[in-house]
């Protein structure tokens, strides 16, 4: 066993902070040059470790100032890349990330009672098989560390540890751990083995956020001398020496108001820096979305950014690619994730006459939830085409019930590939990783189209549509584009970065000009994370293995080695959404070392009150007004619905906003069913109900078949029965009372004429303008004078709300709106059917409808007159209309001055 010595640059008694980072690390090349000597350590043949490779660059730098020969400067992961490319034990048996958690899902319902665990808690069942994936993982990792000849005396450590756990509540936790120590034990990772072969001339480390374990063993294996440069600060007490050296000039501290203050202050500090020409800033990751939102800010103000840290790939535009079109093959798949994959895909392949519009238009016309319920024979031309052609790729995922993993990804390819996304994804850096993470393309390998589809059994589109998401869920996107450092030449054209986003780890020991650490509070930083392993803390520990205080032990030195970089800020907030925020633990650690460091004064030390960078603009109050934009007449539309007319009516400026501007919100086509859903499904219900009706007939056979076309405009529509039952329970009452109605109705005289019919008019009165609406129902009587028509409207509200609105014709437009509509070459009455739940049906008479339209044409040509003449649509902001109006935000309603409304 070899005995490793262990120095710390520069001398024990130099302060670890204060120092700048290239002067830190000639200290190190000093100090592993000088031990070289001694031990008679051949320069050249040396091999330097490193912990990430971000130290690469500065760590040559200094060892090349030193004049003599370089030694080989690595990282463990570097210097095994370059002794050759990985066995094929390396390829096929070490763990793979997007594998892992469907394998250990797998082994576990092999077993009698995984299976019946599987059957009565799915959600605990895949639970615990990622806890076995991670301690598989975790052990799998922890056996790369040891020699290759100490391995199987490790694992079988491992058994004997786990044997002597006790069984009791924890019964379940080691069952699960067995599984996990079985299979990591069989992974033959020999990834590290060609490291431990190594003979250099002697090994030094440079240690930074504590001690590698991988590192340690290769120091400790053979006979080679070894150093360790142990940068760190003691963690019995990490910032006593650092808070004497930063007393002078301590970190500057930041409290915010809220998440966007926080943000704001964070990003104008980075640009500060950058305004001084101390570039790069180290922008450091603790709180991911806190930090996306300076990176906007900063991006914004025109920084070059470098994020080192990534983004999930799930996140991507390329992972929701594969992700939509997964979704919309299920066969229950919802009428919105249909569209949403169809609008996912490049122009070219919709883009024929419109035929994505139309199908969308038919959708959300007849509020189709479900993608089966969509039929070609309702739309026309390119629309049917493309409805056809996307239906025979989708349903094409479900021409078997189960297929192998390599079966789904080939699936996957053929798809992608038909529609041009594939083509798309090669071209975009995120699509190449996230094909690449899900072996979509390139093809898999012979041998590992093999080994997965003996090794993995077959899968449903459900599980494999799981297995994609959790892999893109797992995968990290980074950009290919790398910061350089300092000094180093970075790629044409591109020029140095100004801010470097990058985790706290990673910070360690480079030469970044300023640090810029958000979201520094408990949740953040110093929180003891839970541990997801099977084994209990104290095995983990005596194996070698990560744990929770181990992670947060090398937290902390990371956050005292950051310490040490100039010009550090620090910032949280005092709450977020309302909920206090603590600070947390590690500064308020060092805040309590700087506090023990008097000054000349006797004043005890403290973080340094940060100078806020932004400026101060003061801006005098202005009200705002209500608006009232006036268009130009060709500007305004052409033709005009009943609810347009309300909208004129209600607010002109919610007509401009609607009308004119055509903003609107799109409905969810989900498969919730709700009160609007129902209406519509009634419509269509009575609607074919008396088209095929030709004349009376018995009562009995007119509740069959309300009831059977009730089955199949439900099923059409690709309405759920079971969150249909309340409202099939409503109509179960509403048919019988509904055919009663109907043949009173039929022996008074009235026959049914025409249901959900477009009416188009254009009154000469208005000058060109066009009245359409689609009417309910049309009802014809042979009257003593002639025909009578009466304009019906289904209303599935309160019968009460509707005799309180008539009480005010005038107010009531719709029924007026249709009879103008239908004009006056035959009498017309009109009046709404309320299908009220508990008081059956009741008729709502519009008494005088044809006067009414005679005015509403009168009022309305008036009205569109002052706006062709350059009359503004004024907000009104008064009464309910505006309580749910799409446009309140528009029209700033609720900043309105006190003095317009009397508010």
């Amino acid at each position: 066993m070899t005995t490793i010595a262990r120095v710390k640059p520069g001398g024990a008694d130099d302060a670890p902070a204060g120092v700048p980072v290239d002067r830190r690390w000639d200290a190190i090349a000093a100090a592993s040059a000088d031990w070289a000597r001694g031990a008679s350590v051949s320069w050249r043949d040396a091999v330097v470790i490193v912990p990430f490779v971000e130290l690469l660059a500065p760590a040559r730098r200094a060892f090349a100032r030193l004049g003599t020969w370089m030694p080989r400067i690595e990282t463990t992961r570097t210097l095994a890349a370059s002794l050759g490319p990985p066995s094929s034990a390396d390829a096929q048996g070490s763990f793979d990330a997007a594998l892992e958690g469907l394998v250990a899902t797998q082994l576990l319902a092999r077993e009698r009672w995984g299976a019946e665990w599987l059957r009565r808690d799915r959600r605990g069942f895949e639970h615990g098989a990622q806890r076995v994936a991670t301690t598989a993982h975790d052990l799998a990792r922890a056996a790369t560390t040891m020699p290759p000849a100490a391995r199987a005396a490790w694992w079988q450590s491992v058994r004997d540890a786990l044997d002597a756990v006790p069984g009791g509540p924890a019964g379940l936790d080691k069952m699960l751990a067995r599984v996990a120590v079985e299979w990591g034990s069989q992974t033959a990772d020999e990834s590290t083995d060609r490291l431990f072969r190594l003979r250099p001339s002697g090994w030094i480390a440079v240690q930074a956020g504590g001690a590698d374990p991988l590192t340690m063993a290769l120091l400790a294996h053979g006979d080679a001398p070894a150093l360790v440069v142990d940068a760190d600060v003691p963690l019995d007490r990490p910032f006593g020496e650092l808070a004497h050296a930063l007393s002078a000039d301590p970190p500057a501290h930041v409290l915010c108001d809220g998440f966007e203050d926080e943000a704001w202050a964070a990003a104008a500090q980075a640009i500060d820096h950058l305004a001084r020409g101390e570039r790069p800033v180290a922008l450091v990751a603790l709180d991911r979305v806190l930090v996306r939102r300076v990176r906007a800010l900063l991006e914004r103000a025109g920084a070059r950014i470098v994020d080192e840290t990534g983004w999930k790939m799930s996140t991507t535009r390329a992972g929701a690619s594969v992700m939509t079109l997964l979704q919309a093959a299920r066969p229950t798949a919802s009428a919105d994730a249909y569209l949403d994959w169809l609008k996912s895909l490049p122009a070219t392949a919709t883009a024929d006459a419109g035929s994505l519009t139309a199908l969308e238009a038919l959708c959300r016309r007849r509020r189709l939830a479900r993608r089966d319920a969509i039929t070609a024979g309702a739309l026309t031309g390119s629309a049917a085409r493309l409805h056809v052609e996307a239906s025979t790729t989708l349903d094409a995922f479900a021409a078997s019930s189960r297929r192998s993993l390599p079966s789904w990804l080939e699936a996957v390819h053929v798809a992608l590939e038909r529609w041009g996304v594939l083509a798309q994804l090669r071209d975009d850096e995120a699509g190449r990783q996230a094909l690449a993470a899900l072996g979509v393309d390139p093809p898999l390998e012979p041998a590992r189209h093999a080994s997965l589809s003996d090794g993995v059994e077959p899968l449903t589109l459900a599980e494999f549509t799981r297995w994609a998401d959790d892999v893109l869920e797992r995968v990290t996107y980074r950009p290919g584009l790398a910061a350089p450092e300092p000094g180093e030449a970075a790629e044409p054209g591109l020029g140095a970065p100004d801010v470097v986003v990058t985790p706290l780890a990673r910070t360690m020991l480079r030469p970044f000009a300023a640090v810029v650490m958000p979201g520094a509070d408990s949740r953040s930083l110093g929180a003891l994370a839970v541990d997801d392993s099977l084994l209990p803390r104290r095995v983990a520990a005596a194996l070698g293995l990560p744990t929770a205080a181990s992670r947060r032990d090398t937290e902390l030195l990371a956050f005292a080695q950051a310490l040490g970089l100039p010009r550090v800020t620090i910032s949280r907030r005092r709450g977020d959404a309302g909920d206090p925020v603590a600070a947390s633990p590690f500064v308020e650690w060092f805040r309590s070392a700087l506090a023990e460091v008097r000054s000349p004064e006797g004043v005890p030390g403290d973080l340094r009150p940060w100078r806020d960078p932004r400026g101060v603009r003061r801006l005098a109050a202005v009200p705002v007004v209500p608006t009232a934009p006036a268009v130009p007449a060709d500007a305004l539309p052409s033709r005009l619905s009943a609810s347009a007319f309300e909208a004129l009516r209600a607010c002109p400026y919610r007509f401009f906003a609607e009308r004119v501007l055509k903003l609107s919100e799109t409905d969810e086509l989900d498969d919730e069913v709700e009160k609007r859903d129902y209406g519509t499904w009634l419509h269509d219900v009575l609607d074919v109900f008396h088209r095929e009706r030709a004349g009376p007939r018995a009562a009995g056979a007119d509740v069959a078949r309300l009831r059977e076309i009730g089955e199949d405009v439900r099923a059409e529509m690709g309405i759920d029965a079971a969150a249909f039952l309340p409202y099939d329970a409503s109509f179960a009452g509403f048919v019988p009372r509904y055919v009663t109605w109907l043949h009173a109705r039929e022996r008074s005289g009235w026959q049914w004429q025409s249901g959900e019919s477009e009416t188009r008019r254009s009154p000469a009165e208005l000058d060109g303008l066009e009245l359409y609406g689609f009417i309910d129902r049309i009802d014809r009587r042979e009257g003593k004078d002639g025909p009578v028509l009466e304009l019906i409207d289904y209303k599935t509200g309160s019968a009460e709300k509707l005799k309180e609105t008539l009480r005010e014709p005038l107010e009531d437009t719709q029924l007026a709106f249709y009879a103008a509509l239908v004009g006056e070459d035959l009498p017309v009455t009109a009046s709404y059917l309320a299908i009220d739940r508990t008081k059956g049906l009741m008729p709502v008479v519009h008494h005088n409808v044809a006067d009414d339209a005679r005015s509403l044409l009168a009022g309305l040509a008036d009205e569109m007159g002052r706006l062709r003449a350059g009359a503004g649509l004024r907000a009104l902001g008064e009464g309910s209309a505006c309580d749910y109006c799409q446009a309140r935000g528009l029209c700033r309603r609720d900043h309105w001055g006190r003095s317009v409304d009397g508010a």
